[in-house]
């Protein structure tokens, strides 16, 4: 038997390595407050980084305020730092412990003296008045478009990588905040769209607003290669990364993400009021579907997180940083942990980052030679845009992902704006739960999809837009899923239910029940000949008064339109607002249905399936595609807790047992069955093809890694 080593020692040594961005995985960040350098123990923080297998920091250097001795004018020093340097110091010591470096600036925001000399630097605002910060007035909110973005904040990277052994500058808040209506930006808004900057409210039959977001991303996408080609001029190993924010790098040119972002970071630091406990794993996943190639790093907060408040000097429970943590590393985004001031004042939150910080340490030898894989792949409607209905899609992929989380069902992102024959090929199902933009040449290589033997999942007005929000007579997807509409979509409707109709297996789940509860959107649609039609919905009857609650006709109109294709391919429509009804109402029969039919439209390729009474959010990691399988690793996370919808997790429940299904593959016998953290073997039954495994319990991680060996290389030994 072998079991996973306890966490590795870092190397003492510290060279300028080109390759920093493959190894720096575990990151401690310290952000340092004007009166820090009265309070500072570099020795505590020290021992934290070696404590918690930190291989990499990132320590505030300057910007908005410097705790480095700079030499730039108008480069505000912390009044507290005298002949000192906060930032050196800890520089210093990290990398005697052979960590990487990374240097925070925070260009959003400059002092008064900054301004008067500077007035080119401020945002204004519509009536050309200096923008004040809302937070700390007396202060001023930069142009991200100006001068002090291209120029001083430039100099200041250039200073700090060539005065310090550093190794990447990381920029927070550098995308500006709202429109700037600087003499720079609308000029160069001008110059590249022949229009004036938008003003008002959003109007979606603006012009200017329709380019605003892509001249923004244009224009920010340029500024991160003029940073990047800075600091590599100073120092070739050195690199620039800005804060994308808490979503992927959708607000950036692709063409130089890929030229100058070694490596991605998601500033989603917790959760916030209701949130689900798996938004963590979630925004690795979203993140990795748009850059498959790129290391992506999941930024927690050892504070609470909350809409309308910011505690920032306060600390979290312990189980709820650690679930954070762990569900963002098992599901490929490696940990950042940041705390804010130097000075600590509550130390709670030291041994469960130590804890969830030394897990990821031990699986990483295991996990590192894997790769994430699914059956199933979930649309991700994410394109920056101001379109309104962009709240819908969002709470359609929430339901969906807390369905398919629920039936244990692991899945992965395909993004939208990305859909391409070598992203589909990798999953056998593809699930669009409200998608409304999809372009022509998407919906084509959809449908050339399941030409091929790949199943879609599709709800709602999925299709019925254009990519540019424009919409269609017809869904775009019509002909693949053998629907049509008949008449306008139906908003805020009432009391509306879905019966079963005839005999199907998606009805197995139902058993005793005539209909289940249908939608709040419902879309009118007709069936094809040649489909199927498990559901039916039932035309509306009053809900009041209660004498008059009774369906006066027989059920009608498709509900769920089912279509098997040549080639092996399936389709599944569902004529609701599937995803967004389940978010809302959490009713069981929609979370079923859901996860259901994504069963059904995976057919024989069943992929791996977890079955517990409690919540746990599952990845599974393969030998890399091209080799021949011989492991698998099925990382579980336990989210059972008494809040588990309602706010931060006071404590994990355990859970179990967990039945962890796992297709053998053909020709191949099971070798190994182990759990990587607990490091017992564990009994597996084999059936069909498919290893049955039991895990008795789980706290808040265990791994399963089964690995496996031709069966004939067994029979000849």
């Amino acid at each position: 038997m072998t079991t996973l080593d306890p966490a590795p020692e870092r190397s003492t040594a510290a060279p300028a390595d080109r390759d920093w961005p493959s190894w720096a995985n575990r990151w401690t960040q310290l952000t340092f407050t004007e009166d820090d350098p009265l309070h500072f123990d570099p020795d505590f923080w020290l021992d934290v980084m070696r404590r918690s297998h930190s291989n990499a920091t990132c320590l505030s250097a300057g910007g908005y305020m410097a705790f480095y001795p700079t030499r730039i004018p108008f480069h505000y020093r912390s009044k507290h730092l005298g002949d000192g340097d906060l930032f050196g110091t800890l520089v210093h010591g990290a990398k005697k412990m052979g960590m990487a470096v990374m240097a925070r600036i925070d260009p959003h925001a400059i002092h008064a003296d900054a301004l008067a000399a500077h007035p080119e630097w401020a945002a204004l605002d519509e009536d050309g008045a200096p923008v004040e910060h809302w937070a700390f007035p007396g202060t001023y909110v930069t142009c991200p478009f100006g001068t002090y973005n291209s120029e001083f904040l430039t100099d200041v990277a250039r200073e700090i990588t060539r005065e310090y052994e550093i190794d990447a500058v990381f920029a927070n808040r550098w995308q500006g905040h709202g429109i700037s209506y600087s003499r720079a930006a609308a000029r160069a808004f001008r110059d590249d769209t022949g229009m004036d900057l938008p003003r008002g409210a959003f109007d979606p039959d603006d012009p200017a607003w329709r380019a605003w977001p892509a001249w923004r991303r244009q224009r920010l996408s340029t500024l991160v290669g003029l940073w990047d080609d800075a600091v590599r001029a100073v120092k070739p190993h050195v690199r620039f990364i800005p804060n994308l924010g808490s979503v992927a790098a959708h607000d950036l040119d692709r063409r130089l993400v890929e030229k100058h972002y070694p490596l991605l970071f998601i500033d989603k630091q917790g959760r916030s009021g209701t949130e689900a406990p798996w938004a963590a794993g979630r925004n690795g996943k979203r993140s990795r579907s748009v850059f498959r190639d790129r290391p992506v790093g999941l930024i927690t907060s050892i504070g609470p997180e909350h809409p309308a408040h910011r505690w920032k000097d306060s600390v979290t429970s312990g189980p709820e940083f650690a679930t954070w943590i762990v569900d963002g590393f098992a599901q490929g985004a490696f940990p950042w942990f940041t705390k804010f001031k130097a000075e600590v004042l509550d130390t709670r939150w030291v041994e469960p980052l130590i804890d969830a910080f030394t897990l990821h340490a031990r699986l990483e030898p295991l996990l590192s030679r894997l790769e994430i894989t699914a059956e199933v792949a979930l649309l991700d409607a994410t394109r920056a845009s101001p379109l309104p209905t962009h709240g819908k899609e969002q709470e359609d992929g929430q339901g969906a992902y807390q369905a398919l989380v629920e039936a244990g069902i692991p899945f992965e992102f395909v993004c939208d704006g990305l859909i391409t024959a070598e992203q589909l090929d990798r999953f056998h199902v593809l699930v669009a739960p409200n998608v409304q933009r999809l372009s022509e040449q998407e919906c084509r290589t959809i449908t050339e999809w399941v030409a091929r033997g790949g199943a879609l999942v599709a709800a709602c007005e999925t299709s019925l837009l254009t990519e540019d929000g424009a919409r269609r007579d017809d869904l775009g997807l019509a002909d693949l899923l053998g629907v049509h509409l008949t008449g306008q979509v139906r908003d805020r409707v009432r009391n509306n239910y879905a019966a079963l109709v005839g005999q199907h297996p998606l009805h197995a789940g139902f058993a005793g029940a005539q209909r289940i509860i249908g939608g709040t959107q419902v879309v009118p649609v007709r069936a094809e000949e040649g489909t199927t039609v498990p559901f039916r919905f039932v035309p509306d009857y009053p809900d009041l008064p209660m004498e008059e609650v009774y369906a006066r006709e027989a059920p009608r109109d498709p509900a769920v339109v089912l279509r098997e294709h040549e080639g092996g391919g399936r389709s599944a429509y569902v004529a609701f607002n599937l995803g967004s009804v389940f978010w809302e109402a959490l009713q069981p029969d929609h979370g079923r249905l859901l996860a259901d039919t994504v069963r059904w439209a995976l057919g024989e390729h069943t992929g791996v399936h977890v079955d517990t009474p409690g919540i746990v959010d599952v990845s599974v990691y393969r030998t890399p595609r091209g080799g021949t399988p011989s492991e698998v690793a099925v990382c579980l996370v336990n989210l059972t807790n008494p809040m588990t919808m309602r706010g931060a997790i006071r404590r994990t429940l355990p859970s179990g047992p967990v039945s962890v299904s796992v297709p053998v593959p053909a020709g191949a016998d099971v070798t190994s069955a182990l759990l990587a953290l607990d490091g017992s073997e564990v009994a597996v039954n084999v059936t069909g093809g498919t290893a049955e495994v039991i895990v008795p319990s789980i706290d808040l991680l265990e791994v399963l890694h089964l690995t496996f060996a031709p069966s004939s290389t067994r029979e000849e030994s």
